[in-house]
């Protein structure tokens, strides 16, 4: 089915958020520390009113997409310090790390911005007793794609020419197809230096689905979480693409929209009637035009990465929590369901828009809640 917008209070709750936006640190695949700034924690105590702990205690074990770090890093520090008793470690060391991390049975749940493909859900029958794993949309999120150009503070691009950037085919940035977009830039004579994921990443699918889905004649490579196409550089986690494009002159990379803070970010010509910046707002109409694809409990989402809807930015991603329907343990289950429940909730979902993500359209997240009270 189509998702539906947002409703009213919702966009208002996300606006309101946009007012309190943290400035938190990029978080690399190592680190497990929760980072925020003043704003930051007035944004996390705001956002915590309604945290119900119920039964939760103890430590709570989880790994997965860096997408969604500074996300959970906000989440964490309101729902610790609304339930005392609990303690999140959160190592965002990408999806693949997360998802692997949770078929072993190592993590509570795990964070992934790719859905679980059928090989997974097997092997999580194996520590789900009775139930399997099941992929619950929580963070929504523009994939900026930020640059480095000495000269340059506006840049426009298209999916054929940031196919031919990222594939070695462009390789300098006053090249004709760069210029043609940007008339009035004033292109440098400089090498381009492309980045990309070292780590399997659900953001290195989500953005190379948007080049297969639009220019497939440009991106002739399968796709998937480990990066395929020759050439360019390599470095692990959004925030090590983010840092690496901060420093290098000539650079430009994919990451989350929230770790884009020190660079340009490129605006997309969709085909639109104008092109379309990344922003929370620009994902979430995207997303609401995704389609549900997952079935029973499971909230697996198809995103139309070729919308041509005015305001709607195409490379965006969604992040899922990969959590047992059945078989949790029972020493981590009430813990789990009470952080859930508060992510998933109005205050949780408010605090995105703050930090550069995007809510989940209220029709689907309200499912979510359904199916996190639901876990057992």
């Amino acid at each position: 089915m189509k998702l539906q917008r947002m409703n009213r209070r919702a966009l208002t709750l996300g606006a309101l958020a946009v007012s309190s936006a943290l400035a938190l640190t990029a978080c690399g695949s190592d680190d497990t520390g929760s980072k925020t700034n003043e704003s930051g924690a007035a944004t996390s105590a705001a956002a915590a009113g309604d945290i119900k702990c119920d039964d939760a205690k103890g430590q709570l074990l989880a790994d997965g997409s860096s997408a969604q770090k500074n996300a959970i890093d906000a989440w964490v520090k309101a729902f610790t310090q609304a339930c005392d008793g609990v303690q999140i470690n959160y190592k965002g060391g990408g999806s693949g790390a997360g998802v692997t991390a949770f078929t072993q049975g190592q993590v509570a749940f795990a964070g992934s911005d790719s859905a679980l493909k059928p090989e997974e859900v097997t092997a999580s029958k194996e520590i789900c007793t009775g139930g399997q794993g099941i992929d619950l949309p929580m963070v929504g999120g523009p994939i900026a794609v930020a640059f480095n150009v000495p000269g340059v503070d506006n840049l426009v691009l298209d999916a054929p020419t940031l196919a031919k950037i990222f594939d070695s085919k462009i390789t300098n940035w006053n090249d004709k197809a760069i210029a043609a977009l940007n008339p009035d830039a004033k292109l440098p004579d400089l090498k381009i230096q492309a980045f990309h994921r070292s780590d399997e990443s659900g953001t290195t699918d989500n953005f190379t689905k948007y080049l297969i889905a639009t220019t497939p004649e440009n991106w002739k490579y399968e796709g998937g979480k480990a990066w395929q196409a020759k050439g360019g550089q390599a470095a692990s986690g959004s925030s090590g693409v983010a840092q690496q494009v901060k420093q290098t002159s000539g650079a430009i990379g994919y990451m989350e929209l929230s770790y884009a803070k020190d660079a340009g970010v490129v605006a997309i010509d969709t085909g639109a009637s104008a092109p379309v910046q990344a922003s929370s707002e620009g994902a979430t109409k995207a997303i609401a035009d995704a389609e549900v694809v997952g079935t029973g409990k499971d909230l697996a989402l198809k995103i139309n990465y070729a919308t041509k809807a005015d305001g709607a930015y195409p490379i965006t991603l969604v992040t899922y929590e990969i959590v047992c329907d059945k078989g949790n343990k029972a020493d981590t289950l009430p813990a789990t369901k009470a952080f859930l429940r508060y992510i998933a909730s109005e205050d949780g979902q408010a605090v995105l828009s703050g930090i550069d993500y995007a809510p989940i359209p209220a029709d689907i997240i309200a499912k979510v809640r359904t199916t996190v009270d639901e876990l057992s």
